[in-house]
C-alpha cells in the first residue's frame, strides 16, 4: 500500500499547467500561503513547487521579503531540511521549488497511526532541533513550525516552509489583527502583540509539535483561536498528559520566558542520551516506518510532447496538405538530400555547385538601373490607385450608413409611434423607389430601412430585451461572510446560520464559495460587470458550479450569482482574508437584480 491517493490529487481545472518553466503533475496540498505542486527538474528529480496565493502576491512589501526570505534560504544546507533549488520572488505568481520529500507530514502520520511511541518522538525531537540548527544559523526563524511543517521521510524527518512566513507579516493579508503563524503551535511572545519572535520561538513550537506527536492532538487544546491563544499567554501546559520520559524535555521547550528555554543543540544532546545506543544506529528510521507507511510511488514526469515533423524537401507531396494535384516533377541540375554525403563538400565542390556571379558591365549596370526605377515608379503609381480606391470604398459606405439613418428616421416619423416600421410599408419615398448614396431615385426598389426597423420594433424575444427590461438593481454595502454565517439573495446583510444562498467553506484544499441554490462564476477580464454580463455568463446554467474555489479571487474581483428563481447579483470582493482557516471571513458589495 503506497497510500498514493493521500499524497497525489489530480490537477484541477483552475491550476496552472506549468510554473515558470516546470510542467505541474499533481497536487500536493494548500495552506495560508498558497498551494503546493509536484513537478520534476530538467533530470528528472520530483520537486514540490509551491506558488503562492494571489491576494499575497499582490503586496509589494510581501514580494520584498518574500524574496529576502528566498535569498537568506538558499543558504540552509541541513540533514533535516528539505532543500531549496529554484525560486523567484518576482515572478508572477511569486513561487518556490524545494526536493520533493517521499512521505507523509507529521500531522497525516498521526491522523493515520495514531499518536508515536516514545522513541520516534526522541528520534522527531532530535532531527527537528538539528534541523532549526541549520535554519538559525543562516539567520531564519522558522516562525510557523507545525507538524504540517515536518515531514517523515525514509532516513528521518524533514522541516519545510521554513522563514516563508515572515514574508506574509504585515501585509494586508494580516491586516485584519491576525498573526502569521498556526495558533495551537504558537510562543506566547508570538501570541501577544509586541512579542519579539526569535530563535526560541522554534524551540516553543517545537516543544508543541513533540507533545502532538506524543498525544495525537494540540497541548493547549482545541477551539476558537483567541482562547487556544489565551491559555498559551496566560496558563501553564498540562505536563501530565505525556510520557514521563517526555515531559522534563518538553516542558523545558515550552518554558514562558524566551530566555528560560532550552537550545535545539541541547535538545539533540539530550535526546542522544536517552536513546542510548540506538542514537548512532539506523533506528530512527525503523521506528516510524510503520507509522508513515512505505514511500508513495511519485508520479513520473509525463513525456515530452512529439517533435514536429518536417518532410524531406524530395518527399512533400503537396496533395497530402493541400488536395491540388501533384505538379509535374522538376528537374534539378543535382540531387538534394536530407543529409550531407561524407567527407564534407570542398571548396571547389560548393563553387561548382553555387558559381560566383559574373561582373556587369557599365552599359548592363545603366540598363539595370532604368529598369530598377520603371519598377518603383510603377510601384508607387499602383499603390496610389489602390489607396484611392480605399478611400472612395471607405466614403462610399459611410455615405451609404447616413443615408440608411435619414430613410430610417423618415420611415419612424411616417405613422404616429414609428408604427409603420412594422406595418409592412417599405419606407423612404412615397413613389416606392429608395435613395442611392448618391441621392439618386432607384426605381423598383424599396428602401432597406422598413425591413430594418420592422425587425428592432417588432415583436418576438429579440423585442423585449431592451433597456427598460433590466429588473431594478439593490446595492448592499460591505456584506460578511464567513463559515458560521452564510448569506441569502433576499437580504444579504440578514444573517442566519441556518438559511442561506451561499456559503463560505475553507477546509484543507483551500477556502470556496458553495451554493445549494444558486450558480456561480468568477468575472474575468476588465472590472465593471454588470446585469447583462451576469445574465450572459450564467444563461446555461453558469460556469462556476455549486462551488466556486477563491483562489484566484483576490480584491476587487468580481462574482456573477444567479438563483435558481432567476435572481441575479454581483459580488466585488473587498476584503478576502484566509490565511487562518478557521477564522477566515470575506466582505464584499453586493448588487442583486430581482426576477419578476
Amino acid at each position: 500500500m503506497t497510500h498514493a491517493t493521500d499524497v497525489f490529487e489530480p490537477l484541477r481545472a483552475d491550476d496552472p499547467p506549468f510554473v515558470a518553466g516546470y510542467r505541474l503533475v499533481a497536487r500536493l496540498g494548500a495552506g495560508g500561503m498558497g498551494r503546493v505542486y509536484l513537478s520534476h527538474t530538467q533530470g528528472g528529480r520530483p520537486v514540490a513547487i509551491k506558488v503562492v496565493r494571489p491576494e499575497l502576491a499582490d503586496d509589494p512589501g510581501f514580494r520584498r521579503r518574500f524574496s529576502r526570505e528566498i535569498k537568506a534560504a538558499r543558504r540552509v544546507r541541513g540533514a533535516y531540511t528539505a532543500e531549496l533549488i529554484d525560486a523567484d520572488g518576482e515572478g508572477v505568481p511569486p513561487w518556490l521549488a524545494t526536493l520533493y520529500v517521499p512521505g507523509p507530514s507529521l500531522a497525516q502520520a498521526v491522523a493515520r497511526s495514531g499518536p508515536l511511541p516514545v522513541p520516534a518522538v526522541l528520534w522527531l525531537m532530535a532531527g527537528v532541533a538539528e534541523a532549526l540548527q541549520a535554519i538559525h544559523g543562516a539567520g531564519i526563524v522558522h516562525r510557523d513550525l507545525k507538524p504540517s511543517n515536518v515531514l517523515l521521510a525514509a532516513d528521518g524527518p524533514r522541516v519545510i516552509d521554513f522563514g516563508i512566513a515572515l514574508a506574509a507579516d504585515g501585509t494586508a493579508h494580516t491586516a485584519t489583527g491576525t498573526t502569521v503563524g498556526t495558533p495551537q503551535f504558537m510562543a506566547p511572545e508570538q501570541a501577544s502583540a509586541g512579542g519579539d519572535v526569535t530563535a526560541a520561538t522554534d524551540v516553543f513550537a517545537l516543544g508543541q509539535t513533540a507533545a502532538f506527536a506524543a498525544l495525537g492532538r494540540p497541548l493547549y487544546g482545541d477551539g476558537p483561536s483567541v482562547s487556544v491563544l489565551y491559555r498559551i499567554v496566560h496558563s501553564e501546559p498540562d505536563l501530565t498528559q505525556l510520557p514521563e520520559p517526555l515531559r522534563e524535555l518538553i516542558g523545558r521547550c515550552l518554558a514562558a520566558e524566551p530566555g528560560e528555554r532550552i537550545t535545539p543543540a541541547e535538545v539533540v544532546a539530550w535526546c542522544r542520551r536517552h536513546l542510548g545506543p540506538d542514537a548512532d544506529t539506523s533506528g530512527g528510521p525503523a521506528v516510524w516506518r510503520e507509522i508513515a507507511g512505505p514511500e508513495p510511488t511519485v508520479p513520473p514526469p509525463p513525456p515530452p510532447p512529439p517533435a514536429p515533423q518536417h518532410p524531406a524537401t524530395t518527399g512533400l507531396s503537396p496533395s497530402a496538405s493541400t488536395g491540388l494535384p501533384d505538379p509535374a516533377p522538376m528537374a534539378l541540375p543535382y540531387t538534394v538530400t536530407t543529409a550531407l554525403p561524407h567527407p564534407a563538400p570542398t571548396v571547389a565542390h560548393t563553387r561548382a555547385m553555387h558559381p560566383p556571379a559574373r561582373p556587369l558591365g557599365p552599359d548592363e549596370r545603366r540598363a539595370r538601373r532604368r529598369r530598377i526605377a520603371l519598377i518603383s515608379g510603377a510601384a508607387v503609381v499602383a499603390g496610389g490607385v489602390l489607396l484611392t480606391g480605399l478611400v472612395w470604398t471607405a466614403m462610399n459606405a459611410v455615405d451609404r450608413i447616413q443615408d440608411r439613418g435619414r430613410d430610417r428616421e423618415a420611415a419612424a416619423s411616417a405613422t404616429p409611434g414609428g408604427a409603420a416600421a412594422g406595418s409592412g410599408q417599405t419606407g423612404g419615398p412615397a413613389s416606392g423607389k429608395a435613395s442611392d448614396p448618391d441621392g439618386a431615385s432607384r426605381p423598383g426598389a424599396t428602401s432597406s430601412a422598413g425591413t430594418e426597423a420592422g425587425t428592432e420594433a417588432g415583436s418576438g424575444p429579440a423585442a423585449g430585451r431592451s433597456a427598460a427590461s433590466t429588473p431594478e438593481a439593490v446595492p448592499y454595502a460591505q456584506v460578511w461572510l464567513d463559515a458560521k454565517r452564510p448569506i441569502s439573495l433576499d437580504d444579504p446583510h440578514k444573517q442566519n446560520p441556518r438559511e442561506g444562498d451561499i456559503r463560505f467553506d475553507c477546509a484543507d484544499a483551500g477556502c470556496a464559495l458553495e451554493s445549494d441554490t444558486s450558480e456561480m462564476t468568477l468575472v474575468f477580464g476588465k472590472p465593471g460587470a454588470t446585469y447583462e454580463t451576469c445574465r450572459s455568463l450564467l444563461a446555461g446554467g453558469g460556469e462556476g458550479g455549486d462551488r466556486l474555489p477563491l483562489a484566484a479571487a483576490a480584491s476587487g474581483s468580481e462574482i456573477c450569482v444567479k438563483r435558481r428563481d432567476g435572481d441575479i447579483a454581483l459580488m466585488v470582493i473587498q476584503v478576502k482574508s484566509t490565511a487562518m482557516p478557521d477564522i477566515a471571513f470575506l466582505t464584499a458589495d453586493m448588487t442583486v437584480w430581482r426576477a419578476g
